[in-house]
């Protein structure tokens, strides 16, 4: 479980096709508090630790994470957002994050707003899944690229958020232009919020 809040980035330096999996090998500045095992926020994406060597790391994402995520868009030298586990002792700064991407979204267009920016991005819309929670509302909690954001905006199938400089230039937001593609998780409350309202609905 994380919190949205960016520990750092990590640079990628090596992709290895394996079949239908893909080990992604980066450099970042805590690589050497990593351990074997450990789980760790990738763009959003949880994924496990499963080899270190100097201040590189290794993960493997598999073909339904490769699917579903921008993971399988990275190329080498791309920065990607880190966060590790949330540690149950602490302050909970963004909102609680899965790390279970839902879908990509797309970059329709970056704002300057007097020092901030507004992003606007748009995503398949699918009204099964939008009444199950899989949606944003005005002033929710939203992870795009792990980075845990309020809604502005919301529309069926767009929503904005705004970034403020430090979120811009310590995250990968800073590289997000009109045609990126990110990962999108959705607020795990309002998914179950709605799936109780579901099954509510149906003995009813």
């Amino acid at each position: 479980m994380f919190s949205g809040i960016i520990e750092g980035m990590g640079t990628v330096v090596s992709i290895e096709k394996d079949q239908e999996n893909v080990h992604l090998t980066l450099k970042c500045g805590f690589t050497g508090e990593l351990k074997i095992d450990q789980s760790l926020s990738h763009n959003g994406v949880c994924l496990t630790v499963v080899r270190k060597e100097g201040e590189l790391y290794t993960v493997t994402a598999i073909k339904e994470t490769l699917l579903k995520s921008n993971l399988g868009l990275l190329l080498i030298g791309d920065e990607v957002n880190l966060e590790r586990s949330m540690k149950m002792d602490g302050r909970l700064d963004g909102h609680i994050v899965q790390g279970h991407v839902d879908q990509t979204a797309v970059c329709q267009e970056v704002t300057a707003a007097d020092g901030s920016w507004y992003y606007t991005f748009a995503y398949d819309f699918d009204p099964l899944k939008a009444r199950q929670g899989y949606m944003t509302v005005e002033k929710g909690s939203v992870t795009v690229n792990g980075v845990s954001l309020t809604v502005v905006n919301s529309q069926k199938n767009s929503f904005q958020v705004a970034i403020i400089p430090y979120t811009f230039e310590h995250t990968n937001f800073h590289a997000i232009k009109k045609g990126s593609v990110i990962n999108l998780e959705f607020d795990i409350i309002g998914k179950y919020l709605s799936r109780l309202a579901e099954f509510s609905n149906q003995g009813s």
